[in-house]
């Protein structure tokens, strides 16, 4: 469920998790490692940069790093800026008409899977995946 957006920025991340402590790495070294477009790449870790999940530094020994501690990085952290997952309320069959009250056949079972879904989000952590 996970965009092509999303797995890039978080497969980066992980990359940046195991960067020594203090050390930087810029785009054009995490690109080629997660086979993503340097240039997109970038655009996105300034938006990860906007929301405080990484830190950067310029010049010679720049780039990016991760803001805080992997352990405290959960993937919905990272998602949720780039593809707002909290915002899906449209119904699976797109009845416009759907809601608790006037449930579509696949409500409640789509509703079931967009919680377990969030909560996937919000309980793996980027560390979670650098193991």
């Amino acid at each position: 469920m996970l965009t092509k957006t999303s797995k890039q920025v978080i497969n980066a991340l992980v990359e940046l998790a195991k960067l020594p402590e203090g050390e930087y790495a810029g785009v054009n070294v995490i690109a080629p490692k997660i086979e993503a477009p340097q240039n997109y790449l970038g655009k996105m870790l300034q938006l990860m940069l906007s929301t405080g999940i990484v830190t950067s530094q310029k010049g010679m020994g720049g780039g990016f790093r991760l803001a805080r501690s992997p352990k405290d990085i959960p993937l919905f952290d990272v998602v949720e800026p780039l593809e707002n997952v909290t915002a899906w309320s449209v119904c699976a069959l797109r009845n416009v008409k759907c809601s608790e009250k006037t449930p579509c056949p696949l409500h409640f079972q789509w509703k079931v899977v967009k919680e377990n879904y969030l909560s996937f989000l919000k309980k793996t952590t980027i560390a979670d995946l650098v193991r």
